[in-house]
């Protein structure tokens, strides 16, 4: 798929897929995550789905950490676009935000686009 990181879209306009040199950074992404206008195979990023819920909660990346038991830059890691963070680590995180964690494998005609589905709260 091109360079690591890089990501598929489709072009409103022209119902192509194009080709994105590297992810969308976190404030164009929770954007189109609010208003519901993300493609379905950017719905799912763990990464910034947990900065989401510890932004949610009020909480710095140090307070996190400090909860946590890891320090702020290991926060910062797990925010990434790129992290794969475990279910037991986004378990501890999602608590630790008053949140919950709902993990699904879901079957469908366009394959495994939403393989695991995480929301916090009330979303």
């Amino acid at each position: 798929m091109g360079a690591p990181g890089a990501v598929m879209s489709r072009a409103v306009d022209r119902g192509e897929w194009l080709r994105r040199g590297k992810p969308r950074s976190f404030v164009e992404w929770s954007a189109l995550y609010r208003w519901g206008q993300l493609p379905p195979w950017e719905r799912q990023v763990p990464g910034y789905l947990l900065r989401l819920a510890r932004e949610d909660a009020g909480l710095s990346q140090a307070a996190l950490g400090a909860r946590l038991g890891v320090s702020q830059q290991a926060i910062a890691q797990a925010e990434r676009w790129s992290s794969n963070p475990t279910v037991a680590f986004m378990m501890r995180w999602v608590t630790a935000c008053d949140a919950k964690l709902e993990l699904r494998i879901v079957r469908g005609e366009d394959g495994p686009s939403d393989v695991t589905g995480c929301r916090t709260g009330g979303r």
